[in-house]
């Protein structure tokens, strides 16, 4: 019966510290689909993927634009960001108009990985970006 307890107490002392935003929801999270937009934990950011439904420079830069507002959230910037996450069904249209994601990262590139998968959540779109986002030491 004690060594329940202490596993109890432990458990909760243990507990992370999330701040939460998810777009304009008062609630900072989407509970019909579960997740949430940005999750920071120390001075990390965590950003879920933003999506785009075609993958030409117009779809590429509103959706960069989108995980720019994600990043903004907090302070960030893209020169911020550490690992970009890229799917699409089409990477041969993504390889082509790279460029319009280029120009948010201002040649400050984060490690990425581009992966040619044949759907996403949401039927109809084209691309995901998903990333991680380090701010400065909260000194």
């Amino acid at each position: 019966m004690i060594f329940m307890g202490v596993i109890s107490t432990s458990a909760q002392e243990n507990k992370i510290k999330k701040e939460k935003w998810h777009w304009d929801n008062a609630l900072k999270q989407d509970t019909g689909a579960g997740y949430v937009q940005v999750v920071k934990v120390d001075n990390v950011l965590y950003i879920s993927g933003a999506v785009a439904r075609d993958v030409t420079p117009e779809g590429i830069t509103r959706l960069y634009q989108n995980l720019e507002r994600s990043l903004k959230s907090f302070g960030a910037t893209f020169q911020n960001v550490v690992k970009e996450n890229l799917y699409t069904t089409d990477i041969e249209a993504m390889k082509k108009y790279n460029d319009s994601r280029k120009a948010f990262y201002k040649e400050d590139y984060p490690a990425a990985t581009w992966v040619q998968i044949s759907r996403l959540f949401m039927h109809d779109a084209r691309l995901e970006v998903e990333l991680i986002a380090h701010l400065p030491d909260e000194n």
